[in-house]
């Protein structure tokens, strides 16, 4: 049990209400595997996931169908839900399926997210290989729904996947994965952070609100750039499934940037911000004594 002790504007203290920070996750549990919790969990992400796909790579087919000159030749630019459109999909339902899955899996529903949260001991290696794995399935899923409903137009609109904007160098492209994941996981970490939520409590967060305007806004930013991947499996699905030589030329980038940036989040968020909180917390008591 800690508790934390910080500067009150005016210069005095106050005293935040205590919490507990969850015990490291073992690195390797073999008794994790007999339980069912286990496996809810990994179902649960792999649902998650296929929805998440189907309603997103959906929405941006029906975009570029509607927003055809050679089909709507009339006000073809202001047709479909635009980039804005595309950005609040994929935002609202990162809301929506955190917010039903997080009592189950935590609701990480992208590898970069569970990578991160391994990383900073959160979660144990073998119930993120398999979150990973039931994520990248669920992606494949997802985006095979939506080419079997859509088929007339699933190709010809590019299938939903993710590609490098030719004015844009693969340098540029990295790096706005990169950045963009770090937002984004970074927002799940302090969105997340048990003392956080014990300092706060008098101010009600809903953590899935946040983390849904982190994927949106960084939708919004790289769009032009990349598509936005800054989720391995999302990238992933829409490339098994359309399986066109222009979606895995730069593929890479939609896993070495997620997971560069879910790296320094993790990283950031644990050794920097709470390690000077608690740093701060401690000669802040240390002195009052």
């Amino acid at each position: 049990m800690a508790k934390d002790v910080e500067a009150a504007p005016g210069g005095g203290e106050y005293t935040a209400k205590d919490y507990s920070d969850p015990p490291p996750a073992p690195l390797f549990d073999a008794e994790e595997l007999t339980k069912w919790s286990l496996y809810r969990a990994v179902i649960a992400e792999f649902v998650a996931t296929l929805l998440f796909l189907y309603i997103t790579v959906a929405t941006v087919i029906g975009y570029k169908h509607q927003s055809d000159p050679t089909v709507n030749t009339t006000d073809a630019a202001c047709s479909g839900v635009g980039i804005l459109g595309i950005a609040w999909a994929f935002g609202g339902m990162i809301f929506v399926l955190v917010y039903c899955t997080a009592g189950v899996s935590g609701g990480h529903i992208n590898p970069a997210v569970t990578f991160g949260l391994f990383l900073a001991r959160k979660v144990s290696l073998v119930r993120a290989v398999l979150y990973m794995v039931a994520q990248c399935l669920g992606a494949i899923c997802g985006v095979g729904l939506v080419k079997g409903f859509q088929s007339a137009f699933y190709v010809r609109y590019g299938g939903g996947a993710n590609e490098l904007s030719s004015r844009y160098t693969k340098g540029t492209g990295l790096a706005a994965e990169i950045i963009g994941t770090f937002v984004l996981v970074y927002t799940v970490f302090s969105a997340t952070d048990p003392k956080r939520s014990a300092r706060d409590s008098h101010v009600p967060v809903l953590a899935p609100l946040p983390i849904g305007f982190a994927v949106f806004m960084v939708h919004l930013a790289t769009i032009p750039i990349t598509g936005t991947g800054i989720n391995p499996a999302r990238s992933l699905g829409a490339a098994v499934i359309y399986n066109n030589e222009k979606a895995w030329d730069d593929h890479w980038i939609f896993w070495v940037g997620p997971f560069i940036g879910a790296a320094i989040a993790a990283a950031y968020h644990q050794y920097v911000l709470r390690a000077s909180a608690t740093k701060l917390g401690s000669s802040a008591s240390f002195s009052r004594n």
